[in-house]
């Protein structure tokens, strides 16, 4: 059986984080292993209150795991500082970890910073460089590249730059855009178009961890990239589509959606 590590912060409420990850492994037929980051205090309204593991037992779960059930794929999704980045770089690179892909998540939908201000320049020279294909959005891409990016030429421009100076693929996420929801594949030099259609839906809590891990799912199958990324794209919309309407606020999706009726 093929294996996913998500290296990625708890969501108590289920909806992101780790749990969102291993639901999506686990829909995917795979086996999900999971290194925690921070835990968090959440529901559908927002983040109230992160508490980070220290670097050291982040790096022991790490070990723990790569010197046992090997994973095909690694995700990387939410680090809160410097000390966790550089465990998780030197566990990356000493045991030749394959297929990372990055969720460069920052700040929460809610707007909650889940990253020290202190560690950004660290996250960009150290870490980002070290993935294979990178998931940002909109906001986080502008940030990332101290840009703005309101057109699909700029959109264009944008994926040209990020793959310039982190060495991968980019798959720029198009959600937080107008009108439609497209996304914007740069591989092997080339910019693709990935159209999809807006579901209207409040039920969006989660999103952005459950499309990695889903591309993680594909390249651990040994899928090319753009048939991991539509079809993770595919899944993503169809668990939004489900719509469990759950809780007070931005809801989760419905990660099983093909297996049950909820």
């Amino acid at each position: 059986m093929k294996t996913v590590l998500t290296i990625a912060g708890s969501d108590c409420s289920g909806g992101a984080g780790i749990q969102a990850d291993l639901k999506t492994i686990a829909a995917h037929g795979l086996y999900g292993e999971s290194a925690v980051t921070a835990l968090t205090a959440q529901n559908t309204l927002g983040v109230a209150e992160v508490v980070p593991v220290s670097p050291d037992f982040l790096e022991k779960q790490l070990e723990c795991i790569f010197t046992d059930i090997v994973p095909d794929a690694v995700k990387v999704g939410m680090v809160t500082g410097i000390g966790q980045m550089a465990a998780i770089k030197h566990c990356l690179l000493r045991y030749h970890a394959k297929n990372i892909v990055m969720d460069t998540v920052m700040v929460s939908t809610s707007g909650k910073n889940l990253m020290e201000p202190e560690a950004f320049e660290y996250y960009k020279k150290e870490l980002l460089p070290l993935a294979g294909l990178y998931t940002p959005n909109l906001p986080e891409a502008e940030a990332l590249l101290k840009t703005t990016i309101k057109t699909r030429e700029e959109r264009v421009a944008a994926v040209r730059e990020f793959a310039l100076q982190y060495k991968g693929i980019v798959f720029l996420k198009g959600g937080h855009g107008q009108g439609c929801a497209d996304d914007l594949l740069f591989y092997k030099g080339e910019p693709l178009w990935v159209p999809g259609k807006r579901i209207e839906s409040r039920n969006t809590h989660g999103t952005g961890c459950t499309l990695s891990s889903a591309i993680a799912c594909g390249l651990a199958l040994g899928f090319g990239v753009e048939k991991s990324v539509r079809d993770a794209k595919a899944y993503v919309s169809g668990a939004i589509a489900a719509g469990m309407d759950l809780g007070k606020g931005n809801g989760p999706l419905n990660h099983m959606y093909k297996y049950t009726n909820l």
